[in-house]
């Protein structure tokens, strides 16, 4: 079973495995340890991952990217419409109520939901798992923002289903964090002396600040902060819109009227953003942004802090409200970790120490692979294969929640709402609500605090509706009771909804005895009056029975329903068949054509001599007809079978060639390796320095061996000069694999003879006062095994084996 954990990123995303008793974060098929986050699609198969980003400039209407950003929305959300659609450049439509893409797979117009498009990506890091472990990855933890909403965690869970992985949690990142750097500290303080730690985490597109309390064996995460909109890509945002400007009055071009311009100088401002991180100054050059134009500038990092000044005005107000949440002061928090990408922009970083009044920012934590860690700790520490340090893990909601109901008509000035869980509520968190009721009646769970949650989405988040009531003898309301959940995931459920029944019983009491009474006479014979005295009988006792009836109830989530969940998996897997058929293909096309290049050039150079004429033309003609066939219409879309076909009939024409060569470049070194064999074992039998080590052996037995040899060595030479007279064109009749088969004909035949022990030498018996009871050669074994046990208490049972089997090489 495979412990793998997830770091979804906006831009890219990270894949950590718990193995060799640690974590490392893997790399994909090109070895980049960090995976682009975007998925592509095309008029043969999708492009996921690096080869989304290979052709993200030609074909950047039909890739998309900033996908945890997209999950669990609608298309009209105004973070929606207002930020992200600046930075993705595919058409955002409506998909079954939620954001997708309209984009072109295989000549034709599909919609996408955000959910199927993590659901595809998700696949691609499965994969890339699975090839990197050699075994199949289900189980794995994914950290997912902190802000996210009930709606984005519960469509996450549905995309990992769609890539048929079970998520055993939905980590918070900045959680994560915190749990890789607290489960390898061995110096906790204890509970009473926490240690305080300020975890700040600014990313491609959002920033988090979480303040975390760890002692030995726990953390407890005492408040978050988000800056939801605060990251990378709004630095570079700033640098496009800046050159746009500029390049509009150099060079009387509208850059944001054309996407690929935009695209381009995007491209070209992250990359000045990074040069800028270590140097004062940095240039920029775009080829051909539009209209055939080169266009260039510089920009000094004083100038770029302008640019950024509204960004970088956002990121105290963050710390300073995690900071009041946490109910700590600043002297009170003892460490402050960064991580994330854009910490590396120097002006980020001085906006960080001033609103730390200077306390010092350590880097002691991986800044690009903290998260991807924390979350494959966890899966970790839910694997049951793996042993993990106990370590206790108390997260916090960001988000207080409520449940609300339409009022009672006998009682309209009754409360209609209460808070369940409250802002920074532990999760998992269980709750019983009560109410009483005469009718099936209705419960909305929604936010408490709309404001908190991103602009525009839904604080709708459940409904609870209560089908049939039970109906109470008196007339009084029935008082249900129902167990609502924040799970693991920091997802609310109903999980039940129940009456209790109250049943008294009644008991006999024990009865009180004032004299203990005889026993009765053996013979049966009466007791005489006054010999037992008894209280008067008892009372029987009351005792309340209370049973739980469960209700008829229904709950709906904003999720999948079962259908649609598994007509995304089927899709999901088709097109994932659909991507490997045409890989394949594309490979034996490759292959095909590889082969034609690489044979034509090889009969001129090193096939040269072990080909004859006529093979040669034939061979040269079956080339051009196949690489003829490669530039037509025919072989520019075939079938994987038929490049499959033509490559196999190329190779049954160059493949003997091949072979020829091969072994005329092996064969001195087959010939050297049989000849030491024969040589060594000869010098065995017949060697004067060998003549005491195999003196035990009989002569039969060692004459036997240099016949063999003898026999071997002969085939050898003879073969040897038949092959010298034949031409390099010609067949070899000598082989590297003959010459493999004889030289283990030798040692299977030698190595039983030479490696039989000597006997043992025969034990004399010291005569005592009588004649002595010899003992057996098995007895003789068993005490001298039971010395060395008693001698070497550290003897286990595979030296016992050892031992045991030696011995009885020896005897038998």
């Amino acid at each position: 079973m495979a412990v793998v954990g997830i770091d979804l990123g906006s831009l890219h995303s990270k894949i950590g495995v718990a193995r060799h008793r640690g974590i490392d974060i893997i790399a994909n098929e090109v070895s980049n340890r960090a995976t682009p986050s975007l998925v592509a699609f095309g008029p043969k198969r999708r492009a996921i991952g690096e080869a989304a980003k290979t052709q993200e400039t030609s074909n950047f209407k039909n890739t998309i990217g900033s996908l945890k950003r997209l999950i669990g929305r609608t298309v009209d959300e105004q973070e929606i419409q207002e930020i992200e659609k600046k930075f993705i450049n595919a058409k955002l439509v409506d998909a079954g109520g939620t954001v997708g893409a309209e984009l072109s797979y295989l000549g034709e117009k599909h919609v996408f939901s955000a959910t199927q498009l993590v659901g595809s990506f998700l696949g691609k890091l499965r994969d890339i798992a699975a090839k990197e472990l050699k075994t199949g990855v289900s189980d794995v933890v994914i950290a997912v923002p902190g802000w996210f909403t009930d709606v984005q965690r519960r469509a996450l869970l549905d995309a990992a289903a769609i890539a048929n992985l079970n998520c055993l949690r939905l980590i918070n990142d900045s959680t994560a964090i915190a749990l890789g750097y607290g489960i390898t500290k061995s110096d906790l303080p204890e509970p009473e002396n926490p240690r305080n730690v300020a975890f700040v985490d600014v990313g491609h597109s959002s920033m988090s600040v979480s303040i975390v309390a760890f002692s030995k064996g726990r953390l407890d995460v005492k408040s978050t902060a988000y800056g939801r909109n605060l990251g990378g890509r709004d630095i570079d945002y700033a640098l496009l819109t800046h050159f746009a400007t500029e390049f509009k009055t150099k060079y009387g071009i509208d850059v944001m009227s054309s996407p690929k311009a935009v695209f381009r100088l995007g491209a070209g401002c992250e990359k000045l953003k990074k040069i800028l991180s270590a140097n004062t100054d940095a240039p920029l050059s775009v080829e051909s942004i539009m209209n055939d134009i080169d266009a260039s500038s510089r920009l000094t990092r004083e100038q770029l802090e302008v640019l950024i000044a509204d960004v970088l005005d956002r990121i105290e107000p963050v710390v300073k409200t995690a900071i009041a949440d946490s109910g700590l002061t600043l002297d009170q928090i003892d460490s402050v970790e960064l991580v994330g990408g854009t910490t590396r922009v120097p002006s980020v970083r001085q906006r960080l120490q001033q609103a730390f009044q200077g306390k010092t920012l350590s880097l002691t934590l991986n800044q690009d692979e903290a998260v991807a860690r924390g979350a494959t700790f966890s899966c970790a520490m839910l694997s049951p294969i793996f042993r993990v340090r106990e370590f206790h893990i108390h997260d916090i909601t960001p988000y207080p929640i409520k449940v609300q109901w339409a009022p009672i008509e006998s009682d309209p000035d009754d409360d209609t709402e209460l808070t369940v869980f409250p802002k920074a509520n532990g999760i998992p968190s269980t709750k019983v609500l009560s109410f009483y009721r005469r009718q099936p009646f209705e419960v909305d769970a929604v936010y408490a605090q709309p404001e908190l949650i991103p602009t525009g989405s839904d604080p709708n988040i459940a409904k609870f509706i209560a089908k049939e009531l039970p109906v109470d003898p008196k007339g009084d309301p029935t008082i249900v009771k129902v167990k609502t959940r924040l799970n693991t995931h920091n997802i609310l459920t109903f999980e039940s909804a129940y009456v209790e029944e109250v049943e008294e019983r009644e008991e006999p009491a024990a009865m009180d005895v004032d004299q203990a009474a005889d026993p009765a006479p053996a013979d049966g014979s009466a007791t005489t009056e006054g010999d037992t005295a008894t209280s008067p009988s008892p009372q029987p006792k009351k005792k309340k029975i209370v049973r739980k009836k469960d209700i008829l109830f229904e709950a709906l989530y904003k999720s999948l329903d079962k259908k649609q969940l598994e007509e995304f998996r089927e899709k999901e897997e088709e097109m994932h068949a659909n991507d490997k058929l045409v890989q394949d293909t594309e490979d034996r096309k490759n292959a095909l054509e590889e082969y034609v290049y690489d044979m034509r050039g090889k009969l001129d150079d090193r096939y040269a001599t072990f080909v004859r004429s006529s093979d040669k033309d034939k061979l040269l003609s079956a080339l051009a007809e196949a690489e003829d066939w490669l530039y037509t219409e025919e072989g520019e879309d075939a079938t994987k079978s038929a490049y499959t076909t033509r490559l196999d009939s190329l190779k049954a024409l160059g493949d003997p060639i091949t072979f020829r060569y091969r072994e005329h470049e092996d064969r001195p070194k087959s010939i050297s390796g049989l000849r030491e064999v024969l040589n060594r074992y000869l010098s065995d039998v017949t060697s004067p320095e060998s003549a005491e080590k195999y003196s035990h052996i009989d002569d039969k037995d060692k004459q036997s061996v240099v016949e063999k040899v003898a026999t071997v060595q002969k085939w050898l030479e003879d073969t040897i000069a038949k092959q010298a007279e034949r031409k390099k064109g010609d067949d070899p009749v000598l082989t590297s694999k003959d010459m493999e088969k004889k030289k283990d004909e030798v040692v299977y035949f030698a190595t039983p003879i030479l490696s039989r022990p000597k006997p043992k030498p025969p034990v004399s018996s010291t005569a005592g006062s009588g004649t002595q009871t010899p003992k057996s050669e098995a007895s003789d074994f068993h005490n001298v095994i039971s010395i060395m046990l008693a001698e070497d208490s550290h003897l286990n049972f595979e030296s016992y084996c050892k031992t045991t089997y030696i011995w009885a090489l020896a005897k038998f």
